[in-house]
């Protein structure tokens, strides 16, 4: 039983620590990244766009309807961590936790009309940011978790 407790209680301090650096970096993006854009190397760059949609721009211009579906998301992976007894799950669930928080603050408390800041931008792929790689990195991070689970 302590060690399930132990594992959840990394849920919190991981979303936490997502959410931050993800509203920093956003913060970063607006500010320096308004008037032209950074190349970093090869393909990838850094350029400020406004994402009114879900995932990779699907749903454009309904933010209100994103931000509906991201918070009953949300809501519906906080109540399954009741269920986690595994610290790789934990760190998985606040990655996926913390970056779908940080999308909606950005729908919330910034003054884009609803929309997410994305930044990296890599010419292939859409544009996006810390806030999604953390979810698709938490993602990853439950699946292997959960095949290491099952085949235990």
């Amino acid at each position: 039983m302590k060690l399930v407790r132990s594992a959840r209680s990394l849920i919190a301090p991981v979303a936490i620590v997502v959410i931050l650096v993800d509203q920093i970096t956003k913060t970063l993006a607006e500010n320096n990244l308004k008037t032209h854009s950074i190349h970093l190397l090869g393909p990838l760059s850094l350029q400020l766009i406004y994402n009114s949609g879900i995932a990779f721009s699907i749903g454009s211009g309904n933010a209100a309807l994103a931000t509906v579906i991201e918070i009953v998301v949300i809501l519906g992976l906080i109540y399954y961590t009741r269920r986690i007894n595994s610290r790789t799950l934990a760190v998985g669930f606040g990655l996926v936790i913390g970056g779908a928080l940080g999308n909606i603050c950005d729908r919330i408390f910034r003054h884009n009309n609803g929309a997410v800041i994305d930044f990296i931008h890599t010419g292939f792929w859409p544009t996006f940011n810390l806030a999604d790689s953390a979810v698709v990195i938490g993602i990853v991070v439950i699946l292997l978790g959960s095949r290491s689970r099952t085949q235990d």
